[in-house]
């Protein structure tokens, strides 16, 4: 997983209350395990007509957004359904940070799974980097998570709260494997000692 610590991107603002994981990423493309691709079905019902022809003025196909790192959302994003494709779906397209009021839980927690801040703030403060996004001229925020600040254009800085936990896993680019690599050596300690005492349940390793 790659390491978060300061990010400068383009924001783009989505003041949409209660977006599922259906519309993030349809159900029609969680037939692969592969994380790279779901790009081109990320918002696909609001980008595209039934016939597969791309709808003009969705935030995210209008530059400057199209190169967007930041999403700003509205309230109880990524509820629905607890697909991990919603997440992947958003790194692929570039975004590796979510702004909103509140996030459906298993969303929140997948996301820094796979490398996404999701940042909780209070609705005013999310208004506000709304009003920055909206800006087309100016949409660029830094997100610093070392000093846990979110840099606005006109250099006012909101402050947002973090795990320490979380934290500490985004900063060292830590999923669960990685978190469970980490104590590789006294896991093969334990198997060697285990083989040792109670061979009969080590299972016969292939030739």
């Amino acid at each position: 997983m790659k390491k978060f610590s300061v990010l400068r991107g383009v924001a783009a603002p989505l003041p949409m209350v209660n977006v599922d994981t259906d519309k993030i990423i349809p159900k029609q493309f969680l037939k692969t395990i592969k994380r790279t691709g779901l790009s081109e079905g990320l918002f696909y019902e609001m980008r595209y007509d039934e016939a597969g022809q791309k709808l003009d003025g969705f935030v995210l196909d209008t530059p400057p957004y199209d190169k967007a790192e930041i999403l700003i959302a509205g309230e109880n994003f990524g509820c629905g359904s607890s697909r991990e494709h919603a997440p992947w779906a958003l790194l692929d397209f570039g975004i590796t940070c979510v702004i909103a009021a509140s996030f459906a839980d298993i969303f929140y927690n997948n996301s820094f799974k796979n490398g996404i801040l999701p940042i909780k703030l209070p609705q005013s403060d999310v208004d506000a980097l709304m009003a920055d996004a909206q800006d087309r001229e100016n949409p660029e925020l830094t997100i610093d998570l070392v000093a846990q600040e979110i840099r606005r254009p006109n250099g006012a800085v909101i402050r947002f709260e973090l795990d320490p936990f979380r934290k500490k896993c985004l900063l060292e680019g830590l999923d669960d494997i990685a978190l469970t690599l980490q104590t590789e050596a006294k896991i093969d300690a334990y198997e060697t000692q285990q083989g040792r005492t109670t061979p009969w349940l080590v299972r016969a390793q292939p030739e």
